[in-house]
């Protein structure tokens, strides 16, 4: 398939209510799932389309409980413009690989990794939260 810049652009835009925004997200999950066998022969991967789906869907459901519509609006131009950038091949592999199939959860860290950093996450209540630690009271 030939590149052409423009054959996947959209125009940005602004969700009138969670329903519209809804659909336009529906709409563009149906675009990424169905171009999963296109991706794996463009960029030559050797994981299945189906692995490529199950990675797609679990960078959905990351965001799955987002609710204001502006932040809906902005996460589906991003995907929209990952979509083009993926398809007209203006990646390479290993930003496949890694932006669109690496697990983007952190490691888990044990107590010696902790210590040798110098913090312990856990122990720490940030400012924000409102929750005052009992020991400081």
């Amino acid at each position: 398939m030939s590149t052409i810049p423009a054959r996947l652009a959209r125009s940005a835009a602004i969700s009138s209510s969670p329903e519209e925004a809804r659909k336009r997200v529906i709409q563009l999950y149906r675009d990424w799932y169905r171009s999963a066998p296109e991706i794996c022969s463009l960029y030559a991967l050797n994981v299945t389309p189906a692995y490529v789906r199950h990675c797609i869907r679990a960078h959905f459901e990351e965001n799955r409980y987002v609710t204001d519509t502006r932040v809906i609006d902005v996460l589906i131009q991003k995907g929209r413009q990952e979509y083009q950038e993926t398809l007209n091949c203006w990646k390479q592999l290993d930003h496949i690989m890694g932006i669109l199939l690496a697990p983007r959860g952190r490691p888990q860290r044990t107590f010696l990794q902790k210590f040798y950093e110098g913090r312990d996450e856990d122990a720490v209540l940030p400012a924000a939260t409102g929750i005052v630690h009992p020991k400081a009271v």
